[in-house]
This record gives structure tokens, sequence and C-alpha cells, in this order.
């Protein structure tokens, strides 16, 4: 379809899924945000770019709603997978998808209609090298370390699994505010042991195979889900010892379900939705500079 869309969410963590080969404008940073702009546009947390690959059955690119890139998205792939299917580009119930974060494994659940209804997704194995986020933080692993943020004392586990994530652990019993997220959230992806900046988890378990965790999104802000941060939460949670695999991962929008192995390889299941298919307008092809 010229000029065309599709809007899929998972768990309130909504993407929209285009070909840039078939849009007659480019995915420049100011029209990602002005397509994400929920006032002026669709409205989203990032734009899922259907690319080529000559390594895997699928290519994606990932970009934020301020325009940056992201590296991969846990929710974005399950959307991704929806929209293959949706648009007709496969009717496989497995595939691979290469991503900047590497290639991961698809597959999918089908319900009678045909249509997607949720996604399993091997997100790769969960890294806690400074080297990996990257963080210029001066240690062996990223486990339970001490960070400044304004006049709070605090310790974070920094995770990577293609992309970077900076999680906040509590002890079973206590809690995380949204007053928190908002105030810690938005320094510490901007800390500036995190070059590239960061993804942010407050996490506290809520039962031996449970975490509860609230979300700051790099380029993106707080957000209901995110696959990867779900991941990236559970598996500081079993290096800590506080859970133990497979766990419920709880966030405002939902559950999704995470394993990790010995190893700290992480699968991530859950469902997804679509939205709507459309095309963009003549007027706002133009304010995109068609």
């Amino acid at each position: 379809m010229r000029n065309g869309f599709f809007k899929g969410h998972g768990l309130g963590n909504d993407y929209i899924a285009v070909d840039p080969a078939q849009l007659e404008f480019g995915l420049t940073p100011p029209n990602i945000r002005l397509i994400c702009d929920r006032h002026r546009g669709l409205g989203s947390d990032g734009i899922l770019a259907l690319e080529p690959s000559s390594r895997a059955d699928f290519g994606l690119r990932i970009f934020n709603p301020d325009g940056s890139e992201a590296e991969k998205s846990g929710n974005g792939l399950r959307i991704f997978s929806r929209y293959l299917h949706a648009t007709g580009r496969t009717s496989a119930e497995g595939f691979t998808v290469e991503t900047k974060g590497g290639i991961v494994s698809v597959r999918v659940v089908l319900d009678a209609q045909g249509d997607v209804v949720s996604a399993t997704v091997e997100m790769g194995q969960a890294r806690f090298a400074p080297s990996e986020l990257p963080c210029t933080l001066e240690a062996a692993e990223l486990v339970d370390q001490p960070i400044q943020v304004g006049d709070r004392q605090l310790r974070f586990t920094g995770v990577s699994l293609g992309n970077p994530h900076c999680v906040l652990l509590r002890n079973p019993g206590e809690t995380w505010t949204r007053d928190e997220l908002l105030a810690l959230g938005p320094a510490l992806e901007n800390h500036p042991i995190f070059p590239r900046r960061i993804n942010v988890q407050l996490a506290v378990p809520t039962g031996a195979h449970e975490l509860f965790i609230l979300i700051w999104e790099r380029g993106a802000g707080e957000t209901q889900a995110s696959g990867s941060s779900a991941c990236a939460a559970a598996s500081a949670a079993v290096r800590a010892g506080l859970v133990r695999s497979p766990v419920t991962v709880r966030a405002p929008g939902g559950a999704l379900q995470i394993e990790v192995d010995p190893a700290f390889n992480v699968r991530m299941s859950g469902p997804v939705s679509e939205v709507a298919q459309g095309t963009f307008s003549r007027g706002f092809l133009r304010e995109l500079g068609a």
C-alpha cells in the first residue's frame, strides 16, 4: 500500500509499522517526531521500519518518538510480527528478524481468523559487562553497583539485551511510585555514566516467580509496557536471587512471561493487538515533505 501504515500495541506500548520503500517521504528525525506526536500525528511510542536483510528473513529498524534509533524492542518485535502477517508478507509461524541489537527468532500464535494474537521472541543473552551497555563505571560487571542521582545514593544493575538497561531493584514488600519514576527516569536516562543514554526499570519482586516494574524508555519516556525492559528486569532479579525463572513481569499495561536460563539466555512471550491500517493523508504527506 503506497504511503500505508499499520498500528498495533503490546500491552499498551504502541508502535506504527511502515515499509520505507512504499513511502514518499523519508524517515528523518523531524518526520518521526511528527508522526509519533499524539496531538499532531498518528501518535505512538515509536516506528517500526521494514528493512531488507541478507542474514535473516526480515530486517527491522526501530525509531524512538524523539527521532533517535533503538537497537531492539520486545513489544516492537511482537507488533512487527503481527504487521508481517496482517500485510501478507509472511504466513509462517516461525521466522527470524535482524535488528541493530542482533538477530532474533520469533514464533507466533494465530487465532481462528489467522491473526497473530501472541508471540514468543528469543531475545538473546542478558549481559552485565560495562562495555555492553556502554557504561563508564569501572567494574567487572554492573551488578548491584552504586549510582548517585541528585542527592540520592542508589544501586543499579546494568543489563544489555542488544539495547541498554538500568534496573533498580527493591526488596519484596517494598514499592516504587510513579512520582519516583518521573523523577528518576529522565535523570538516569541521561546520567553521564551512560554515554548513549539508557532505558530505566524500577522493579520489585511480588512473589517467587513474579516481578512488578515501572518503565522509563530512552527517547520515549514513561511507557505502559516494554518487552526488553521486562527481560532486563527479570534477568537482574534472577541474578540477584530475588526471583526464579520463569518470571511473570507485570507493568501498568499488563504481564509478560519471561524465561531466563542458567546462561542468561532470555525468552519473552506476550500478547499483541492490531489497532488500525491506513494511509497518510495528502495534507499530512505535505507536512512530511512528500
